[in-house]
């Protein structure tokens, strides 16, 4: 059996702001380093994992980085599929500042996001790569919000229609002949 442990990045300060990251490369701000230590810690204390792979947006970076010297893992590499979904125009911008260039509608609007197909598609090339390439290891992929979420979705849709992911929240894939599910989902409790 082969297991994912996916990892939403630290918190950053736009997240703390309530604006789109998208591919910006925003660095975690102080709380979002602090989580990333007690998830590290946490991890510690758990199971052990055998290596990391990062998105190659700073923010996961950094996550990973912390992560690594916690529990004294390699970092095996920094992966640009698995980073977040490209926000197109409404990068740095807050639902409110959407709201008033764009108006209420603005979803609708063709402002150069990613499709969330092509985000699914990504996410699943990559986790099914990860899945032959290290057969029966326990693999952490420190990732994004949107990325893990989609894919998760798309992954596996009968059990998750919606899904909402927190930072430094540890999200548990299994995969055992070639069917996936999920055992933990966004969990938090290592934060106080």
């Amino acid at each position: 059996m082969t297991e994912i442990g996916l990892i939403r990045h630290g918190i950053t300060e736009w997240n703390s702001l309530g604006k789109a990251q998208g591919i910006s490369d925003i660095p975690l701000n102080d709380q979002g380093e602090k989580q990333a230590i007690e998830l590290g810690n946490r991890l510690l204390s758990e199971q052990s994992w055998d290596l990391i792979i990062s998105s190659d947006l700073t923010r996961a970076k950094e996550t990973a980085n912390i992560i690594s010297s916690r529990v004294d893992l390699p970092i095996k590499n920094f992966d640009e599929r698995i980073r977040e979904l490209d926000c197109g125009k409404i990068e740095g911008t807050t639902e409110v500042e959407r709201v008033q260039i764009w108006g209420s509608n603005w979803r609708d609007c063709d402002l150069g996001m990613e499709r969330f197909e092509s985000v699914a598609n990504r996410g699943i090339e990559f986790l099914e790569e990860v899945r032959r390439e290290y057969s029966g290891r326990r693999i952490l992929v420190v990732s994004h919000g949107a990325l893990i979420g989609i894919t998760l979705q798309h992954l596996i849709p009968e059990q998750f229609t919606t899904t909402y992911i927190d930072n430094t929240s540890l999200t548990i894939l299994q995969n055992n002949d070639d069917r996936w599910h999920c055992r933990l989902y966004n969990c938090t409790t290592h934060l106080g």
